[in-house]
């Protein structure tokens, strides 16, 4: 299937959990002066949307039935932004790990994926910067699979997990690499991250610190899109 040509200029960006696709992407899309779109954002909204709603995440039918109700706001502005539904800021409630052990349950739902890519899509094309950078799980495969840069941002699995360890303390930080080795395996039954696509650049930061990692990104735009790259 072919798309229209993509304006503003898309920065397609893939990997797995803990490689650093939101920091670096956000970072990316700052110094660049473009808007930053997480998809991840819009499933663990709609996640917690549904446990909010008293809704069996383990019930594709039932998690179905909230993408009515599912009144969804999220900023692409890289220097902050905010997540809504409906008239809740759940910009942090999100990230609480009770969110990130069902939010797989949710993506993994054939017919949320096709409603928030379009989502995803809107937002995209009415980004009102130069250019925007998503990153997410298919964001090169099957959200925006002409976009004219497409990365795979990854990094070895003990990595990784001592990355997002690190972000976390106490138990959290113990159980870091059970939930991060969970969620990959879970999210690989709906799509391939770990593979690049053809046409898709791979970034490997296993041995590249953020700014490195940050560095690294850019050189792939500005070897595709040297217009882009002040």
């Amino acid at each position: 299937m072919t798309h229209s040509p993509i304006v503003p200029i898309v920065v397609a960006v893939d990997g797995p959990a803990g490689s650093g696709k939101s920091s670096v992407s956000k970072e990316v899309a700052r110094r660049l002066g473009f808007g930053f779109l997480d998809t991840g954002a819009a499933y663990r909204a709609l996640a917690w949307h549904a446990a909010a709603s008293g809704v069996d995440t383990n019930d594709a039918a039932s998690v179905i039935s909230c993408l009515d109700s599912f009144d969804y706001g999220i900023g692409t502005d890289p220097e902050g932004y905010a997540v809504r539904v409906g008239d809740v800021d759940v910009t942090a409630a999100i990230r609480d790990p009770a969110i990130s052990a069902i939010v797989s349950r949710v993506a993994r739902v054939p017919e949320v994926r096709a409603h928030l890519i379009e989502l995803f899509r809107g937002i995209m094309a009415a980004e009102p910067r130069p250019g925007i950078v998503v990153e997410g799980r298919d964001i090169t495969t099957v959200v925006s699979p002409d976009a004219p840069v497409r990365i795979l941002l990854t990094a070895k699995e003990d990595v990784r997990i001592a990355r997002r360890a690190a972000e976390l303390v106490g138990d959290s930080a113990q159980a870091a690499g059970e939930q991060l080795h969970r969620r990959d395996q879970a999210d690989s039954k709906v799509v391939d991250f770990m593979t690049a696509a053809e046409g898709v650049t791979t970034v490997d930061s296993t041995e590249l610190d953020f700014g490195q990692t940050v560095e690294a990104v850019i050189d792939v735009i500005r070897a595709v899109q040297p217009e882009a790259v002040r």
